[in-house]
Order: C-alpha cells, then structure tokens, then sequence
C-alpha cells in the first residue's frame, strides 16, 4: 500500500468512532464513551505519524503523545495535559484494577467537557494532515 492508503486507513475509521462515543455517551456508558474518544484522536495521531515519517506503519503504541512527538506535532501545553487525562481511558479502562476508579470519577459534567476537548484536538490534528 502507498503512503497516502496507509493515512486513508486510520482516517476513514474515525467517524465511526465518533459515532459509537456518541452512541455510548447517550446511553451513559461514558468510560466506554472516552474509550472511543481516546481511539478517535489516536487514530488521527497514526494517520500524521504515517504523514511525517518515512515507514507507513505507525509504532503499536496507545500513548497519543507519543505518536505525536514521533511525528513532529507539536500541541499547546493544556491539550497535551489534557492527552495525558484521556490516556487513562485507553489504558487504565483495560485493567480491572483501575477500571473501578475511572466508573467513579466519569461522570456526565466531566466526559461533557472531554467531549469538547477532544473535539478541539481532533479538529487540530486534522488541519495538521492538509
């Protein structure tokens, strides 16, 4: 695959990602919402490590500010503090040890705000890929 199919296959799955954080949030699923939040902007983050590095396949990592710094972009510091924030939700939402913490503290006040933040950083890194 080129290049550009390589960017076409991390993009073209992220409005279905949207989709079902849309679908759990408003079934009050909100961990699981931010799941696919986190899944969203990561798979945005490969599309731009694949645009800015010489391979076509992005290292099988999580950490969206890995991916980022692999890639060169560089994020206002309140959006990388807030990546770290929604790193837990594709990290610690896989451990039971951790998963307990995350019901307790995700509420519908706190995945709003998520929601918005994540939408803003999307909308970035979008821009980014022109």
């Amino acid at each position: 695959m080129t290049k550009q199919e390589h960017i076409a296959y991390w993009l073209n799955s992220v409005a279905e990602d949207v989709e079902t954080m849309n679908y759990l949030f408003a079934g009050k699923r909100y961990v699981h919402a931010l799941f696919f939040g986190h899944l969203y902007i990561e798979k945005i983050s490969k599309a731009l490590w694949i645009k800015n590095n010489e391979e076509n396949y992005p290292p099988k990592i999580h950490n969206i500010l890995a991916l980022l710094k692999q890639a060169n972009i560089i994020l206002e510091d309140e959006q990388q503090v807030f990546l770290l924030k929604l790193n837990q939700y594709q990290i610690e939402g896989r451990y039971p040890e951790d998963i307990e913490n995350l019901y307790k503290k995700t509420d519908i006040k706190l995945s709003l705000d998520y929601f918005e933040q994540i939408k803003i950083i999307a909308q970035c890194l979008q821009e980014k890929m022109q």
